[in-house]
């Protein structure tokens, strides 16, 4: 057993028969979700807003954990929900929407939506350079987290970025790509044109990949944590108003 960190706490939303999985992103923990997850349960979906293994605890209990455990209990997740519920759609920020579209590829997701979501492999010159950094014995870089452009808004995540689980969602990806063509259902894709985390271009490759329809949105006053920063009221507004309409079918 870890403690939880104050604040960082899954959350549930008991609903009605159709459900939403609402997934944080990585170093981060269900805060940054969290009001967007309770609009979306003010419509009156079951909403579930898990805590990712080893997030929201400690850096060193992050370190114990991979893609294997994050994408298992996205995976969980979305089964508890639609083991009572009749649809259920996947909601995920940054490697959140990489577990969104891992999801997707692999359960019938009623809807999908991306928010600054992480899709596309990393380039190889990343890849051995973090390598070289763990065989030379690193094993954490500064924090990647909070990279918001409203004053006074800072996100609760880690102060370093474990770099064991970095290489495990880098090589996590390949399997996330080459998965988009089977995603079917309709897609919302939010992109920060100004993100210091996750190229733009990412959400450019979920619209020509994902074979379902797909609305791409685009914004200019919010860096990566969309869901915390000037453009989130909008964001949140468009993201309830796609989910009325794709789930009411």
């Amino acid at each position: 057993m870890v403690d939880v960190l104050p604040g960082c706490e899954a959350s549930s939303y008991p609903g009605n028969r159709t459900g939403v999985l609402v997934l944080h992103g990585f170093t981060g923990e269900p805060s940054s979700m969290r009001h967007l997850a309770e609009q979306i349960a003010f419509e009156g979906y079951s909403v579930e807003l898990p805590r990712l293994p080893g997030h929201g605890t400690s850096v060193e209990d992050m370190m114990t954990t991979t893609w294997a455990d994050w994408s298992s209990t996205a995976l969980a997740a979305y089964d508890d929900l639609a083991s009572r519920c009749d649809k259920v759609a996947v909601v995920g920020l940054s490697m959140g929407g990489a577990l969104t579209a891992y999801v997707a590829a692999r359960r019938p997701t009623a809807a999908n939506v991306f928010i600054n979501a992480l899709v596309k492999p990393m380039v190889q010159e990343m890849i051995d350079g973090l390598a070289a950094l763990i065989d030379a014995g690193e094993t954490v870089l500064p924090s990647i987290g909070s990279d918001i452009k409203k004053e006074g808004v800072t996100e609760k995540a880690y102060d370093a970025t474990p770099l064991s689980c970095a290489a495990s969602l880098f090589a996590a990806l390949h399997d996330v790509h080459a998965g988009l063509s089977a995603i079917e259902s309709p897609s919302l894709v939010f992109v920060s044109r100004e993100d210091h985390t996750v190229t733009p271009d990412n959400g450019d490759e979920i619209v020509a990949k994902v074979q379902g329809p797909v609305e791409i949105v685009h914004y200019d006053n919010s860096y990566h944590v969309l869901t915390m920063d000037n453009d989130a009221p909008d964001m949140e507004r468009r993201t309830v108003e796609f989910l009325r309409r794709v789930l009411s079918v």
